[in-house]
């Protein structure tokens, strides 16, 4: 395996796919630094890196069963029906649904619906009784670790359905996702900590993932948005987010 490395184009196509892991981590990353806010503060860091280290498991295990998981792209049933055709009179979306469409959809609404609801939150933290409840923000550490490894499943399946389609070398594949989860890691803490400080910060990641949430319903049902808007949106609202920080900041001084 390690002979691979040693053509130029195995270096080039190990550096690409590393960036592209690790862009695709990013939407992993922020939800385990939201969910991990909620815990106690003792119990942060831990469900962090143990968030993180099932991705790597998962990941690898994907790796090692790759003809399984490929398998995962055929079709199990057909709705019979298409979508309204478009002006070239293709489908608005597919009508027949695999295994990986399923676990996008279901993890694209799971998303939504945990985004939604921290969003609500966050706008109304008292209900409609004005009182807050330090209570129902809480959560254990055994259902933020639950909804964290769902998730995972979720980011894992189209990490590495990325990976095959890029290279056909596995040896390529594993460094690429141990270096981007190292990378997930070692920004883990930094990133949480800073979202937990920044409440508007939290509320832009929180918008970030009920997009990414839409996005995975809509690629399961075969709408394929080309993930390169959705990171550059993700990218210009943070720089927009920066500026209005230093402004206050400024402003505050």
């Amino acid at each position: 395996m390690l002979g691979v490395f040693a053509e130029p184009a195995a270096w080039a196509a190990l550096a690409t796919l590393i960036v592209m892991e690790v862009v695709l981590g990013i939407d992993n990353l922020i939800f385990v630094s939201i969910l991990s806010n909620k815990l106690p503060e003792q119990n942060r860091a831990r469900v962090r890196r143990i968030g993180i280290g099932l991705a790597l498991v998962m990941r690898l295990l994907l790796l090692s069963a790759i003809a399984w998981l490929v398998g995962l792209t055929r079709p199990v049933f057909d709705l019979g029906f298409a979508g309204a055709p478009n002006a070239h009179g293709v489908p608005g979306f597919e009508t027949a649904f695999s295994w990986r469409d399923l676990i996008l959809i279901a993890g694209g609404l799971f998303l939504v619906w945990k985004a939604t609801k921290e969003i609500h939150h966050n706008v109304d933290p008292g209900g409609e009784d004005g009182v807050l409840d330090v209570g129902k923000a809480a959560m254990s550490v055994g259902s933020a670790i639950a909804q964290i490894v769902m998730l995972d499943l979720v980011f894992s399946i189209d990490s590495i359905l990325t990976a095959v389609g890029m290279t056909d070398e596995l040896a390529i594949m594993v460094v690429a996702v141990i270096v981007a989860v190292a990378v997930m890691l070692f920004a883990a803490d930094p990133v949480a900590n800073f979202i937990a400080r920044n409440p508007t910060v939290e509320m832009l990641a929180l918008g970030f993932l009920l997009m990414i949430g839409a996005l995975l319903i809509a690629d399961g049902f075969g709408v394929h948005v080309p993930k390169g808007y959705i990171y550059a949106a993700m990218a210009f609202s943070a720089l927009v987010e920066g500026l209005n920080m230093l402004a206050r900041r400024r402003r505050g001084h």
